[in-house]
């Protein structure tokens, strides 16, 4: 028999495992194999619904879950989707029985492949516009239903209940863990605000930086600013922040990468002269810009929001600028600095203003 003890550290490794698995950070490092265990477990539910009560033509409920399911959605897009998964699905299904009728009143295949074709004419018509899913979804069951006109109204009316069934598990399974595009999006930005920082801080350390090594890795940071523009749409819904907001960090997001490229590609001709004169020129505010880039990252990784209200730390920085470390090689980049400074401050300004919606999981305390 088991003692309360050793029963309480099993409830706490559980809970602990538990906790893990449902945790943002994990769902957004394994996104992918989440996804595939709940469309695996949602094909593994629609067969053992349909076979359990073998029900005819239940091939076409799993078809049905794969082709709502299939895809990965994020938790903004998920309402939105389920509405035109069940009108394309419900359109579908009557356009086949109407076929499927309209063959059997007239007797004519031709009949009933002509209006085949202009149903699904129309649907590919509507299918380049905004709605575009709900006109694929619609042909799709059309012809699912229907088949060919070599189908009977019975199997047409069997072939409906299984999809409808595919649908509604489908959509039960879309809500198991989501994927928050906020998330996402915080991770990714996070992650460019901390390589900018590691490379911002080579600069100030006069550490040589090879060309193939930083194209790289400012190739990496521009497919991160990539994809995080692909999700705002959904951070907007998730967080009812405005898209105008959201387009102002991305552009700040932008031009940060865009100076620190610059910066990195002045880097070259400074460090073959005197390594270290750039960070012994830098002001303050120059030389602070590194810490704050780090802060940042740890409040959009970990929710700790007070980090961003702190004061720019610059105890580290020389005390004062030497007039003669300034010189024509290295002034470009003091200015280019100077304007990195200013876009790094003001993303900070605009992802304080709105912290309460992007931190859906609450502020955190600070650790010292």
């Amino acid at each position: 028999m088991l003692s309360p003890r050793s029963t309480s550290l099993r409830r706490g490794r559980f809970s602990r495992l538990f906790h893990g698995i449902a945790s943002p950070y994990f769902r957004y490092r394994h996104a992918n194999l989440i996804h595939g265990l709940r469309v695996g477990l949602a094909v593994a539910m629609s067969i053992a619904v349909t076979t359990g009560i073998d029900m005819p033509h239940g091939i076409w409920a799993t078809v049905s879950v794969l082709v709502v399911v299939g895809g990965l959605q994020h938790y903004g897009n998920i309402r939105k989707k389920a509405a035109e998964r069940a009108i394309g699905t419900m359109l579908g299904a009557g356009f086949g029985l109407v076929l499927i009728m309209a063959e059997t009143l007239t007797g004519s295949q031709m009949v009933f492949f002509v209006l085949m074709c202009l149903v699904a004419g129309a649907c590919a018509y509507y299918a380049i516009g905004k709605p575009g899913y709900v006109a694929l979804l619609t042909a799709i069951t059309m012809v699912i239903v229907s088949g060919h006109g070599d189908l009977p109204l019975s199997t047409g009316l069997w072939r409906t209940a299984n999809v409808m069934i595919g649908v509604v598990i489908a959509l039960a399974f879309s809500f198991v863990l989501p994927q928050y595009a906020t998330y996402s999006w915080r991770y990714r930005l996070a992650d460019n605000l901390r390589e900018c920082a590691k490379i911002y801080g080579a600069l100030l350390d006069g550490t040589p930086l090879v060309a193939e090594d930083s194209a790289r890795r400012m190739y990496a940071m521009s497919q991160r600013l990539v994809q995080a523009r692909a999700l705002m749409e959904s951070v907007a819904k998730e967080t009812s922040v405005p898209m105008a907001r959201l387009e102002e960090i991305q552009r700040l997001h932008r031009s940060i990468l865009a100076a620190l490229e610059m910066l990195v590609t002045s880097m070259p001709e400074v460090a073959s002269a005197t390594p270290s004169r750039f960070a012994i020129a830098c002001s303050p505010g120059e030389y602070a810009v590194r810490r704050q880039l780090l802060q940042m990252a740890r409040a959009l990784r970990f929710g700790r929001v007070g980090l961003l209200y702190r004061a720019m730390d610059s105890s580290g920085a020389p005390q004062a600028r030497v007039a003669g470390d300034v010189n024509a090689t290295t002034q470009g980049m003091h200015w280019l600095a100077m304007r990195f400074v200013e876009q790094v401050d003001r993303l900070r300004l605009r992802l304080s203003e709105i912290e309460r919606q992007w931190n859906i999981e609450g502020a955190r305390p600070l650790k010292p």
